[in-house]
């Protein structure tokens, strides 16, 4: 029978154009539920909105609004309240949601422990076949992780709409668990719903799914319900939804063209509007098309089309809705820059010639009244670097409209000392002399240094930062100089390793090292150096001073070649003269006595009473000042 009685509704209603399956779904209650969601399209303004009033202490809902029980104060489970105070059992202390409120009232629920309705409220003066949005805000008021009860009763909410007859649901929605959280969080609900033919009021209800106990409390405030229409967009004749004029291109006309997008309406009627502000709107009588030529537009203009699905809905606001909003903004002229001064100043001042504009207004340099060239774009200020006169404009960021005229500007300089600040060397033990030098010494009056002194130049000897001020009759610049020293080398060693004199030094530099005084080499080291006694000099390249230490370069050869060829003919201990004592004995492997010496340069060529000494090792013993040296030299023949 229930499948006879759909078939049947079905076909009516199939021949005013609608679906068989959302009939269906309609009658059917409690069967399916629409996921909840808002309007894809353009609203229309408010038709209905109930933001619980405002005020302090606590009223009831209007006798049918609710199954709970009213509480007058603090509200227990099943008890409701509506009130601008919500710190109830420790739940949070907030403000209503409503904007601008003062002591705005919200209602506030404990949900009973059986999950059911708790407030419903009729919704008057719809229009037949028309969309609507029904939305809504709503709080968890309990804290997370309370002492009494920790995280507790999530709430879970659900919005039906129902039609006037209270018998067919037309569309539900569940909000889910929605926990307590850190912080308090309103959350906006809503649902979309369109209503049937002769159908012109409906009921909202809601129901708490979930059960009561320790949680489940909340607050809800601003139910509203608009007209849902599509998304539609008013471009002018270059595809934009807004235009900026300056005044010197008034008066304005185009054309705008609504283009839905189809997503809720099969059909559209149109109505224009126009408005000076963007608030206040007014019908543009005729004006019915999907497209509008304006009139000559001389002040900032808004424009929107209402539409609807059918021609006698177009003019109710409770079944339209609006389009995207066309703007015409007039601009007017900004006044010219406000000047901060002229200026009379040393050519070493930076400081800038500048003026002053309001907000969204930015400024360009010019060298002329009118016309003349660009010096300088979006800047307050200016630093040319000639004297002279320059003139700052003023410019809208929106539209680009200029002032009438420029703001004249004056700028001397004053001719300042030139000089160039100096980074110098000089040796240690040395002084030099730094200097002013003034580009041109002339000009200028008088001179400053930092160690008091009053001339132009001055002789320092030590490392530092040093200024100068330099002064003519109006007109100061200070000059730096950074004088760093070049240290001289401190010899540290200087050693005898076999044949070479090493040279050691604590500090390093580009340092340069004799052992003549004349021939200087950047090498430390000095190779096959015969034996004696020398001088050590070392210096800085850039330098004059020569640092010097005495060395007895003294070693012994390895071995020796009495051939007669001149070259190493004989075992010779150079150097050993220089010290106070020594003491040079020779043996063959035997240890028969072949050479001495005390106290004396010694030198020995192989020989044994007049004879040659055949090749092979020959063993020495060397005293010097108590330091004892024993080894062996190889004689070759």
């Amino acid at each position: 029978m229930l499948f006879v009685f759909l078939k049947t509704m079905a076909v009516n209603f199939t021949k005013k154009g609608r679906f068989i399956a959302f009939f269906v779904s309609c009658l059917i209650v409690n069967i399916s539920y629409a996921q909840l969601s808002f309007c894809s399209g353009n609203s229309g303004d408010p038709i209905f909105i109930e933001d619980f009033g405002a005020g302090t202490g606590d009223v009831s809902l209007p006798s049918g609004s609710t199954t709970y029980t009213f509480a007058n104060g603090r509200p227990g489970d099943g008890f409701y309240t509506v009130s601008n105070f919500s710190a109830h059992f420790n739940w949070y202390d907030i403000q209503d949601h409503t904007n601008g409120d003062t002591n705005g009232r919200m209602l506030i629920v404990n949900a009973d422990f059986t999950p059911g309705e708790f407030f419903r409220i009729p919704i008057t003066g719809l229009c037949e076949n028309t969309s609507y949005e029904f939305s809504s805000w709503l709080i968890n008021l309990m804290r997370d992780n309370t002492p009494q009860c920790g995280s507790g009763i999530p709430i879970n909410v659900r919005f039906e709409i129902w039609d006037s007859t209270d018998s067919i649901n037309l569309v539900s929605g569940d909000t889910g668990s929605i926990g307590g959280g850190s912080s308090p969080n309103w959350q906006n609900f809503g649902l979309v719903f369109q209503t049937e033919p002769g159908q012109t009021s409906v009921i909202l209800k809601m129901r708490n799914n979930a059960p009561g106990g320790c949680g489940n409390d909340l607050a809800i405030d601003d139910i509203a319900f608009k007209s849902c229409g599509d998304s539609i967009l008013i471009e002018d004749v270059s595809n934009t939804n807004t235009v900026s004029l300056c005044e010197n291109e008034l008066p304005y006309a185009t054309t705008l063209t609504a283009t839905p997008d189809f997503s809720i309406f099969s059909s559209h009627f149109y109505q224009w509007q126009d408005s000076p502000d963007g608030i206040n709107w007014t019908d543009i009588a005729g004006e019915t098309s999907h497209s509008y030529t304006t009139s000559s537009i001389n002040n900032t203009t808004f424009y929107r089309v209402k539409v609807a699905e059918d021609v006698v809905n177009v003019n109710n606001n409770s079944c339209n809705s609006s389009s995207e909003i066309y703007e015409v903004n007039v601009v007017p002229f900004p006044d010219a820059p406000i000047s901060n001064g002229d200026l009379m100043i040393c050519k070493n001042d930076a400081t800038p010639l500048s003026v002053s504009v309001p907000a969204g207004v930015r400024v360009n340099w010019y060298d002329a009244a009118t016309g003349g060239n660009l010096l300088l774009a979006n800047s307050t200020s200016y630093n040319p670097n000639v004297s002279g006169m320059y003139y700052a404009e003023a410019e809208t960021m929106e539209a680009g409209c200029l002032s009438i005229s420029r703001t004249a500007l004056q700028i001397e300089y004053f001719e300042t000392p030139e000089v160039t600040d100096e980074s110098l060397l000089f040796c240690e033990n040395t002084t030099i002399i730094l200097r002013a030098d003034p580009t041109s010494p002339s000009l200028v009056t008088s001179y400053l240094w930092n160690n008091g002194s009053i001339n132009d130049d001055v002789d320092v000897s030590t490392p530092g930062t040093y200024s100068v001020i330099v002064s003519n009759d109006l007109c100061s610049v200070t000059k730096t100089i950074i004088l760093s020293q070049i240290d001289i080398p401190i010899i540290e060693s200087v050693i005898s390793d076999q044949s070479n004199i090493v040279v050691k030094t604590l500090n390093t530099g580009d340092f340069l090292y004799s052992i003549d005084g004349n021939i200087f080499q950047s090498n430390p080291t000095f190779f096959n150096v015969q034996g004696g006694q020398y001088t050590i000099y070392v210096k800085h390249r850039d330098c004059a001073e020569l640092i010097t230490t005495r060395h007895i370069h003294f070693y012994i050869p390895k071995f020796f070649t009495p051939n007669g060829d001149n070259v190493n003919d004989t075992f010779n201990l150079n150097g050993i003269e220089f010290y106070s004592f020594s003491q040079v004995t020779i043996f063959d492997r035997y240890g028969k006595l072949l050479k001495n010496g005390l106290n004396t340069p010694f030198s020995w060529n192989g020989t044994f009473n007049g004879k040659l000494l055949p090749t092979g090792d020959y063993w020495y013993v060397i005293i010097i000042e108590g330091q004892k040296f024993t080894g062996h030299v190889t004689l070759k023949r």
